[in-house]
């Protein structure tokens, strides 16, 4: 169900039953809920849409590179530390085990940052102020578990890759070769965050938080709708 056409949808049948039966506070419930759907589904569509003449509108494939810099942070420093590495290589070694699995550790590892960097770009761009007029980045934080969940199995995917554990095994032999190592893996995360393009950056966001952002135009509607009734008692 599309939480964009149904809320719309709803607010605009009220809005023309108001219209069509003359009753003022039906129209101004139907006119204030469709004003308030309608601007929280255009704010939803510039955030992943360039939208001509609206400055701000597309954030998120016009800062791709920024997300790409935080992604390479996170992975670089969390999982390839070279404390995390010797541990790793450690335990390979005395279980010489050819079965690599990151999914426990990447399942421990606290992702928060990388929601709160992703805030934070939206935050300081120029849609930051829009966004502020629904309710700032608290608007945003029912949609930090499903962005953690669905970052965490995409890196679960990369670490399971065939010549990602290539890779690892290639080097059990020499564990003392750690700066090289760590300086392959850099060439393989660096490697792949360029074949991303701003279509892909935008993608890969889209499909994690779209869907959850559909609420942030059902309350506009109904927040709306209120303040549409309370404008019509009190006149």
């Amino acid at each position: 169900m599309n939480k964009n056409v149904v809320t719309n949808g709803v607010a605009a049948i009220v809005t023309l039953l108001g219209w069509y039966l003359q009753q003022p506070v039906i129209l101004s419930v139907g006119l204030f809920a469709l004003s308030g759907a309608l601007t929280n589904a255009l704010a939803i569509h510039m955030l992943f849409e360039k939208v001509p003449l609206l400055y701000g509108s597309g954030v998120i494939p016009a800062r791709f590179e920024e997300f790409k810099t935080g992604i390479y942070q996170l992975v670089m420093t969390q999982f390839f530390s070279s404390d995390n590495i010797d541990r790793f290589l450690a335990d390979k070694q005395q279980s010489r085990s050819h079965a690599f699995n990151f999914a426990p550790v990447i399942e421990q590892t606290d992702l928060s940052p990388a929601f709160d960097s992703l805030v934070k770009v939206v935050e300081q761009s120029s849609f930051g102020g829009m966004l502020g007029m629904f309710g700032g980045t608290a608007a945003l934080t029912p949609l930090k578990e499903p962005f953690i969940a669905k970052l965490k199995l995409s890196l679960v995917e990369v670490s399971q890759s065939d010549d990602f554990n290539q890779l690892v095994l290639a080097q059990l032999d020499q564990p003392e070769q750690l700066e090289g190592i760590r300086a392959q893996v850099d060439t393989i995360v660096q490697q792949r965050l360029n074949e991303l393009t701003p279509a892909l950056v935008k993608d890969i966001i889209q499909q994690m938080i779209r869907q959850h952002l559909g609420w942030l135009v059902v309350w506009g509607g109904v927040f709306g709708g209120l303040i549409g009734l309370l404008a019509a008692l009190i006149q």
